[in-house]
């Protein structure tokens, strides 16, 4: 039972560790927002995980196809969501402190934008497929029971990493950044972004 969720665990962190767009914006909101903004960000993308890693285990293949047959438009929604960010970020101007900023948007909404933008990915069903292989998670001997145990460690797995990575930005960097390396930092942000935004409409 416990070997189920540590493997998960490892393979939830490792999917999420990779620098990418998910991770740059919770840097961000992390420097910027405060932690729970940051953290709020990466459970989106934990839960994405989690939903493509179920598909994945499951073998629910019509949703996999689906999703895989759908995947230029999908592709091209999340290019554009990523502009979207992206150049938010780089014409937004740096608070002028380090307390925590007021904003209109709800955590929740929050939440739902980040899920929204790693379910624009569906290649990683492929990903969890090919690791669930490797592990022999996909035999007819694996049980739904030891599957899901699986899938509860891939959840716990991700949301260390963004606990690590939030919490570490916002606790012990954000109050020491001076202002001029606060706009840099979102400067190169921003650019990161609309940098995987041009690569993945150019794939698309």
């Amino acid at each position: 039972m416990l070997s189920f969720i540590s493997k998960g665990m490892m393979i939830g962190f490792s999917i999420a560790a990779p620098v990418g767009p998910i991770g740059i914006l919770c840097i961000h909101r992390s420097l910027h927002q405060g932690y729970k903004w940051g953290f709020i960000t990466g459970m989106g993308a934990a839960t994405a995980d989690v939903i493509y890693g179920t598909i994945a285990g499951f073998g629910l293949t019509f949703l996999s196809n689906g999703l895989l047959q759908y995947q230029y438009w999908i592709n091209l929604i999340g290019g554009l969501f990523l502009l979207y960010f992206g150049g938010k970020i780089l014409l937004s101007k740096p608070a002028a402190t380090h307390s925590e900023q007021p904003t209109n948007k709800s955590l929740f909404l929050t939440y739902i934008g980040a899920l929204f933008l790693n379910l624009t990915n569906p290649i990683t069903i492929l990903l969890f497929i090919s690791i669930f292989s490797g592990i022999g998670l996909l035999s007819a001997e694996t049980s739904y029971w030891y599957t899901g145990l699986l899938i509860l460690g891939i959840l716990l797995g991700a949301s260390l990493w963004w606990l690590i990575l939030c919490s570490g930005i916002a606790f012990l960097l954000r109050h020491r950044i001076k202002q001029t390396a606060l706009i840099w930092i979102q400067r190169t942000a921003g650019t990161a972004i609309l940098f995987f935004a041009g690569a993945l409409l150019i794939n698309t």
